[in-house]
């Protein structure tokens, strides 16, 4: 199993910072070494942040490898229209990137992304008050954070592929290329689009590269733009790498005032979906979770400030009012079912500690008798980011109970006061033999 986080060799010193950054405890530093736990890992990026000595980073693919091959074709999340002060606009972007021999996928993106909302809208209307709110899966974060922590929400997530699958799709319907497709993407979750997607056997996509990436080549290179007229390039699509941009969209679809709730952050969506388990959201139709600050601009694979991007999106016109025309299009695509997921997301347990129910059990109660003998303080000193995690990996035999320092210490206090006690003992043929009478 994969995850969309790299650890570079030789750079951890240790520092755990890491680790209680970590939502799902998916993180180790043993012996000075970070150690990733796929099965847990989300891709959030939160470790990606606090590591201070770059010693984890975004699993991309090498781009001047594979531009190297000869022109590259592009599907670009929205973020990457936000990354320049000077191409303010997708097609002045087409056109610097078509400078470089680099073809983009922006209208299949712009139809795709129209297409997801207006099934996401359909499907809240279809649905029942009992089963709403729905939660949007745009954030492969968020999609796994449920898997792994809040399994009994996933029958809540839409049945809509990301539209960055569904526009490359279009895309090799309309023109029968076989030939690869790199996902650019702002963060280490939407890596894994392409290299484990959930809700598919395989992407559409072939290779991965990040924002920052490609849009500092692009920069650096420096391809002058005239602005020459060509077909205009939808652009609500682009308010998705806001919070509250897919909301928006999906209203401007729904056939009925939709009450949705948008949050930002790994922490806020952590609660949002708290309360959404403790039944605290009636009266809500729509969950839009994004596990990065103020949405995808807030991904740790761009290159330029949140805080630039926002201000740049929310300058961009954008016409919200969908057209008969673009409506008969994209029902004719509805109809075709090309926005359905391929497979129903299911949840990701955390690894069993034993093959058998008879052995997983009595491991358990090891595990929680040594739990009980640790200080419940999780301060991460023994490389593990609580002290159930240590209780859990001395059970599966990758940690010892002296790992704690806590522990450590008294069993060296302990020591040392035996071997103080031994100490003051003379061997046996020195001492006087009192006699018994």
């Amino acid at each position: 199993m994969e995850t969309g986080v790299k650890i570079v060799e030789g750079s951890c010193k240790g520092c755990v910072n890491c680790i209680k950054s970590c939502p799902t405890e998916a993180l180790r530093v043993i012996e000075g070494k970070v150690k990733i736990l796929p099965e847990l890992c989300i891709d959030c990026g939160e470790c990606l942040r606090t590591c201070r000595e770059k010693a984890l980073a975004l699993d991309e693919d090498d781009w001047d490898l594979l531009k190297s091959h000869g022109p590259v074709t592009l599907m670009a999340d929205p973020t990457f229209c936000a990354q320049f002060s000077h191409y303010w606009s997708p097609g002045l972007i087409r056109e610097a990137l078509a400078s470089l021999e680099m073809q983009d996928l922006f209208d299949q993106a712009s139809i795709a992304f129209d297409l997801a909302a207006l099934a996401t809208a359909r499907q809240l209307q279809e649905a029942s008050r009992e089963s709403l709110p729905l939660i949007s899966i745009y954030c492969p974060a968020v999609v796994r954070l449920i898997q792994v922590r809040f399994p009994e929400l996933l029958h809540r997530l839409v049945k809509t592929e990301t539209p960055l699958e569904t526009g490359t799709l279009l895309w090799r319907r309309e023109t029968g290329s076989k030939g690869g497709v790199i996902l650019v993407t702002p963060c280490s979750a939407k890596v894994m689009l392409v290299r484990g997607p959930v809700g598919r056997t395989k992407s559409m996509m072939d290779h991965v590269v990040s924002v920052k990436r490609l849009a500092r080549d692009l920069l650096a290179a420096g391809p002058k733009v005239e602005g020459k007229s060509g077909a205009p390039i939808g652009s609500r699509w682009l308010a998705w790498a806001l919070r509250g941009g897919e909301s928006r969209h999906v209203r401007a679809f729904s056939e009925r005032k939709l009450t949705t709730m948008a949050v930002s952050g790994l922490r806020n969506t952590i609660d949002l979906l708290q309360d959404l388990e403790l039944g605290r959201l009636k009266g809500v139709d729509f969950v839009e979770c994004r596990v990065c600050d103020l949405g995808c601009i807030g991904g740790i694979g761009n290159a330029e400030s949140r805080f630039l991007s926002e201000l740049r999106l929310s300058r961009q016109p954008i016409e919200w009012k969908v057209t008969a025309g673009e409506h008969a299009a994209l029902q004719e695509l509805y109809e075709t079912g090309i926005w359905k997921l391929e497979q129903p997301i299911q949840p990701r347990p955390r690894p069993s500690l034993a093959d058998t129910l008879d052995v997983a059990m009595k491991k358990l109660k090891e595990m929680q008798a040594l739990y009980a003998e640790l200080p419940h303080i999780d301060c991460g000193a023994c490389g593990r980011p609580s002290c159930r995690a240590l209780a859990e990996d001395v059970v599966r035999g990758e940690g010892e109970l002296t790992d704690c320092v806590f522990k450590l210490r008294e069993r060296i206090s302990l020591l040392g006061e035996e071997i103080t006690l031994l100490s003051g003992k003379l061997p046996h043929a020195f001492h006087e033999r009192k006699h018994v009478k």
